[in-house]
């Protein structure tokens, strides 16, 4: 349920979860998604308003994610700023002006795209596992707070 969404992304993120996703029980392709959630996608070349990306979803998982990167380098810093702006105001999931990445833009980076498959989303749908956490091979290494307490001095001694 989405309560109060601060920016609209997440508002039509948790319905698209809500609504969509879980309908997703075939393999299945969605294709064509909104500009407003795939600000770092090249937009659709004959429609306007979507982009260039796909997501495949197999028995309600997420298993690929891929887009045509956008590659103008006027329309990206648009973007990244205001992806920054966003992420000023509290959005957690949006991003960073990355200066590196529009200079090589502006030098001419030819047409390329993005496939994320991620292996631990695939061994999620193998195992069954509903939670990514489940599946993590070093679940261990991740920063646990009871050691982190463990290592301080105690206050107030002398």
């Amino acid at each position: 349920q989405c309560v109060n969404p601060t920016f609209i992304s997440s508002g039509i993120n948790a319905e698209y979860g809500d609504l969509i996703e879980v309908q997703c029980v075939n393999p299945t392709f969605i294709t064509e998604h909104p500009q407003i959630m795939c600000p770092l996608a090249k937009y659709h070349r004959t429609t306007p308003g979507l982009t260039e990306r796909f997501e495949m979803f197999i028995a309600t998982k997420e298993i690929c994610n891929a887009y045509t990167e956008l590659n103008d380098p006027f329309v990206q810093r648009a973007q990244f700023e205001t992806q920054a702006d966003a992420k000023a105001a509290g959005d957690d999931e949006a991003q960073l002006i990355d200066e590196n990445f529009c200079t090589a833009l502006e030098y001419g980076l030819p047409p390329t795209g993005g496939f994320g498959l991620g292996i631990d989303r695939l061994v999620m749908f193998l195992t069954n596992s509903y939670n990514i956490k489940e599946v993590l091979l070093f679940p261990a290494m991740k920063p646990d707070e009871q050691a982190a307490t463990k290592d301080q001095p105690p206050t107030g001694t002398s």
